[in-house]
């Protein structure tokens, strides 16, 4: 059974009194339809490696994910930490407001699976919309040597901002079609694959409790600002565990890091 340790999130501005949080709605169109991230500029795709001791790190590859409307560039504060436990990393870009879902997992992950080469063992680390190209993709292929996977922030069951939001003018310009796959919705992409095919890989959740996004207003329960905790749930996870970080800022926090660095090596959270 997956293990769950929860931490109260601080206060913050989306836990304010109404009152004092009433100037939040009157944010900019644009700034309001941001709904799983915010966007990025985006940079060319960047890989290193380092060697170590332990023969895992020796023969491991860790591909790394983004979310919506983001780049490679927000994952480089954990590529960086990742590279240097002695992991090969392979940050892989792709378009994420480019295409459909199905599309976008067919792009990234062989992409991503040909630059990690004749790797012993390939890990997967995503955030946010990346957990679920990579969900999408397993659900039709095989990838050989499959190790454990970390997601940070998945939006495993679908997220009730992008149900508010997603008929709002100017959304599809700035979430892209895959962004209006992510609704709650029984027909929504992330509620059509069904639970983690467990014999394949060893997946480790981690949930963020904190948030300064007013979108918390239409989240029920504890989220990071833009994903239910629940929603990060996903049967057949081998263990999870909920940070005190926000959706957008989790891949910098070194509390992800440590907790990414553990999965990798021991399949479980430190705690």
């Amino acid at each position: 059974m997956a293990k769950s340790a929860e931490l109260k999130p601080p206060l913050s501005a989306a836990r304010w009194p109404i009152a004092s949080r009433m100037p939040f709605r009157r944010l900019s169109l644009s700034v309001c339809l941001g709904v799983l991230t915010a966007a990025c500029q985006a940079s060319p795709p960047s890989e290193s490696a380092h060697s170590a001791a332990g023969q895992d790190t020796n023969q491991a590859c860790v591909i790394l994910l983004h979310g919506l409307a983001r780049s490679d560039r927000s994952m480089q504060p954990i590529a960086d930490a990742v590279s240097a436990a002695g992991y090969r990393v392979v940050n892989q870009d792709y378009n994420s407001r480019g295409a459909q879902i199905n599309q976008l997992a067919n792009q990234a992950l062989p992409a991503a699976l040909k630059r990690c080469g004749s790797a012993g063992r390939v890990h997967v680390v995503t955030h946010s919309m990346g957990g679920i190209l990579l969900r999408q993709y397993l659900s039709t292929h095989h990838i050989d040597q499959l190790g454990r996977v970390v997601m940070l922030g998945p939006p495993n069951h679908g997220s009730e901002a992008v149900d508010r939001l997603k008929n709002v003018p100017g959304f599809n310009l700035i979430n892209g079609i895959a962004g209006s796959q992510l609704g709650t919705d029984p027909d929504s992409v992330p509620n059509t694959l069904g639970a983690w095919p467990a014999d394949k890989a060893q997946l480790g959740i981690i949930a963020g409790t904190s948030t300064i996004s007013w979108l918390s207003f239409v989240l029920p329960g504890a989220d990071d600002g833009k994903v239910t905790l629940k929603s990060t749930k996903l049967r057949g996870m081998q263990d999870h565990i909920a940070l005190p970080v926000t959706h957008t800022f989790m891949m910098g926090s070194d509390k992800v890091h440590q907790q990414v660095l553990s999965f990798l090596r021991s399949g479980k959270f430190s705690r």
